[in-house]
């Protein structure tokens, strides 16, 4: 406690800004660059942005965690910031590339709306159960509750691929698996994280899309 208010003392600015949450804030700052590209229709950057951001939150807590001595406010800020970044970088930020892809009608601007409050609830209930569970135990969680937020980050460079060749139908396409994520977003399930092995291959995997993407689109 004396060492947290020593810290207090000594700030001069609010909030926490050693290494531990820089891959944070390098992410929210690519997805708010990636919404400039959507907006000027530049979709193929904005995408790579999203995928760049996924990267990033990939590692943020990995890193985090390598810095033992952190107090209770830093992990408590950890949480939230994660999770408010989150939400702009895997909520707002797919929500906003589709919407400029054409879910720009009614259908699709409440399935968007849907999906953005979906993110949000995920992320608040997470926000309460993990410092519950951090308070409880330190072990590492092994699955999460419900769909990945961040998973957008792989579903969405894979569904803009399926572009050309779904023709008139990719509007469908799109609507539909935005209203599923969405409902997994909230939905009681568990799925395992992944290991070192399975996030090699993730990231290989949205790489190769990335790659055709730029290639044949």
């Amino acid at each position: 406690m004396k060492e947290e208010r020593l810290k207090k003392e000594k700030q001069d600015m609010l909030g926490f800004y050693d290494y531990t949450v820089v891959l944070t804030y390098i992410s929210l700052a690519v997805s708010v660059f990636g919404m400039t590209r959507a907006l000027e229709g530049d979709f193929k950057v904005a995408i790579l942005c999203l995928a760049l951001s996924g990267l990033c939150d990939m590692f943020d807590g990995k890193i985090a965690r390598t810095k033992k001595n952190r107090t209770e406010d830093e992990k408590k800020f950890g949480i939230q910031i994660d999770s408010l970044c989150d939400v702009v970088c895997f909520g707002v930020f797919p929500a906003m590339i589709c919407y400029c892809l054409g879910m720009n009608h009614i259908p699709g601007v409440i399935i968007l709306c849907l999906y953005c409050v979906a993110s949000v609830i995920r992320l608040g209930y997470f926000n309460v159960m993990e410092e519950k569970r951090q308070n409880e135990t330190s072990e590492l969680r092994h699955y999460y509750q419900g769909l990945p937020i961040t998973s957008m980050a792989i579903i969405l460079p894979f569904l803009y691929l399926l572009r050309r060749g779904c023709g008139k139908n990719f509007l469908l396409v799109i609507h539909v698996a935005v209203l599923v994520v969405g409902v997994l977003f909230i939905s009681d399930f568990k799925v395992k994280k992944p290991q070192n092995p399975m996030v090699i291959l993730l990231v290989a995997l949205v790489a190769l899309a990335l790659s055709m993407m730029f290639h044949l689109l």
